[in-house]
């Protein structure tokens, strides 16, 4: 008999219904931000936190590479994403 939950599903599955989730949810963000009226839901649903890393730099003799900065924009709508993406994935599979 299978076990119950996420346990029977392997690391590559979670990260890729993370993976959709936040890109569904960027999406939904972005539409909110282009076309909700300026106001407190606006406000709520677009306003995320913006951590970034960088600029990284690797110089080597025959080599030099800059990458960065990298920043994550993680909103309210990228949640619901995240959760839709969840709940869908788990009624699937």
């Amino acid at each position: 008999m299978a076990p119950k939950g996420s346990s029977k599903h392997r690391p590559g599955f979670h990260a890729a219904v993370l993976t959709v989730g936040f890109v569904v949810g960027g999406f939904l963000t972005q539409i909110a931000r282009k076309f909700l009226p300026a106001g407190a839901v606006k406000e709520v649903l677009t306003t995320g936190v913006t951590p970034s890393i960088g600029p990284l730099q690797l110089d080597l003799v025959i080599l030099k590479v800059q990458l960065g900065p990298i920043a994550l924009d993680v909103a309210v709508l990228c949640v619901v994403g995240v959760l839709v993406a969840y709940l869908i994935a788990r009624s699937l599979f």
